[in-house]
Order: C-alpha cells, then sequence, then structure tokens
C-alpha cells in the first residue's frame, strides 16, 4: 500500500500533507450550487484565476453535473465542456495540478492525448465504465475513487446500510486491491458525503472518517455546500460557507488529504489555522 501522502503526475510530485485544497471548476449549467456553474470563456477564466490567487493546490474541472438527478449529458458533450475548459487553464498556467471530474475513459484517454498528465476523479470508482481503471492504469495517472451506488439519476434511492462507515471502508478494501492489480499506483479514497446517502448517514460518515485512515491512503473530503450543511441548517446552498468552514476543519482532525471546495481562500485559511493549531499541540 501507498502509505505517503504524495501523488505523481507525469513524474511532479505533488504533496498532500499539507493537507491540500482543491478548487472547485464546473463548466456546467445545472450544478447544484448556481455560483458554482460556469460557462462562458470569461467567466471560467475568473473563476480559474480566483482559485489560482486564492491558493488552491489542484483545480477540479467538471464537465458532467452529478448532483441527485441530474441530466444525463453525451460523451460528446461532456468532452467540449472539459477540453474548453482544460484548454483556458492551460493557457493560463502551465503548472497548476489538474483533476478531471468524469467517469468517462474515453475522455480521459483524449484530455491525456492532448495535455498529458492530470489526476481522474471518478466518481463511480469505476462501476459506470468498464474501460476507466485499464485506461488509468495504462497512462499512469492518479485516481480518485469516490464511492456511490448508482448513478446520479439513482442514487438516492439506493442508501440503505447497516453501518455506514464499516461498510463504504470495506468497499474501498476490497477494490484498492483491483485497482493496485489494474496498475493504478496513487490512490485517493472519497466516502462520497451526499451520494447514496441520507443527512444522517453523512454525519455518521463524518463522524467515522478517521477510521479510513487504515486503508493507507490519501482520504479526500468533498462536503463543500452539500445538502447535509444547508438543509440541517434550513439555508439555501448560498448561504452554508460558515457551515461548510465548521465541517471541513473536522475532516482536517480526523486527515482529510484534500478538501475539494468551492471556496478556496476560506479552505485555505482553515488549513493554515489547522496546522498551527496542530504545531502549538506539539511543543
Amino acid at each position: 500500500m501507498n502509505k505517503t501522502k504524495q501523488i505523481n503526475i507525469d513524474g511532479v510530485l505533488i504533496d498532500l500533507s499539507g493537507p491540500a485544497v482543491m478548487g472547485i471548476l464546473n463548466v456546467t449549467p445545472d450544478s447544484f450550487f448556481s455560483g458554482s456553474r460556469k460557462t462562458e470563456v470569461k467567466e471560467i477564466e475568473q473563476r480559474i484565476e480566483s482559485v489560482i490567487n486564492e491558493g488552491a493546490d489542484i483545480i477540479d474541472i467538471g464537465g458532467y453535473s452529478s448532483r441527485p438527478g441530474a441530466v444525463d449529458i453525451s460523451t460528446e458533450e461532456e468532452f467540449a465542456r472539459l477540453l474548453k475548459g482544460f484548454d483556458i487553464i492551460r493557457k493560463m498556467n502551465a503548472e497548476l495540478p489538474v483533476s478531471v471530474d468524469t467517469f468517462r475513459a474515453e475522455i480521459v484517454e483524449k484530455l491525456y492525448d492532448k495535455f498529458g498528465g492530470f489526476i481522474v476523479n471518478d466518481i463511480s470508482a469505476g462501476e459506470m465504465d468498464s474501460q476507466m481503471l485499464d485506461t488509468v492504469g495504462r497512462l499512469n495517472l492518479p485516481y480518485i475513487a469516490m464511492h456511490m451506488k448508482g448513478t446520479p439519476q439513482t442514487m438516492q434511492e439506493n442508501c440503505r446500510y447497516d453501518d455506514v462507515v464499516n461498510e463504504v471502508i470495506g468497499y474501498f478494501s476490497k477494490n484498492i486491491e483491483t485497482y493496485l492489480e489494474k496498475g493504478i499506483k496513487d490512490i485517493i479514497v472519497d466516502p462520497g458525503f451526499g451520494f447514496s446517502k441520507t443527512i444522517e448517514q453523512n454525519f455518521r460518515l463524518l463522524r467515522g472518517l478517521g477510521n479510513f485512515s487504515i486503508l493507507g491512503h490519501p482520504v479526500l473530503a468533498g462536503i463543500s455546500r452539500k445538502s447535509m450543511i444547508w438543509k440541517t441548517l434550513n439555508v439555501k446552498p448560498e448561504c452554508a460557507l460558515n457551515g461548510t468552514t465548521a465541517l471541513n476543519w473536522e475532516c482536517l482532525r480526523q486527515g482529510a488529504s484534500i478538501l475539494r471546495v468551492h471556496d478556496v481562500a476560506e479552505a485555505v485559511e482553515t488549513v493554515k489555522l489547522f496546522r498551527k493549531f496542530n504545531e502549538s499541540n506539539s511543543r
């Protein structure tokens, strides 16, 4: 198992012990948080500039909305959106590590041919495309595997667990062996907050997040402005930043290596304060 908190993108080592902040760029018209929807060139450029200036370690670009009940779009449409966004990223910054949020192997292949290495962020952990794991392994790309039952269209019909924490850990424990057999060297696990889980199950998962260290791989926490926050607080996603920050601290406390967020500056500040807190504790 890879016990280190580093990933390799085409020979460039990315340190996740920081922990790292991953800024979200949604080149979609229908993501659940309206403030994250960027489809025109100018607004995509502004978002990328903001992500860079606010100190993100990684930018995560998605062209397929995975919100509950999202409309399924074609591979061609998703690729066109990602190509547009990725091209703008590289024109603005040639060095910024990029993560591509897709479950389609064909898109990974095409983007790799054009841009070279990146992180693959797969909401289905290889379940929605039988070629994904082979493709990621062959191209030697870092892989984020997220837990979800079903698809974005059906996931909220699949929320039955006896013990959500142990079942999700068990899922990864079994599947990581497959990822390694496929030649995937750098594996990051994402418990999938908000995906095929009720609000109560999301909080149980958060309480047990530290248990995921048993897997021996970095953990990504993606709770930014999700319904477990805004529904609990009885507000809209637009008013869920404070709640996100509070729960991001708990994710860090339990060992998360990456925070995937809409609000980069606030997450970077949270990481800085968390690191200072730990430094003072060790003296």
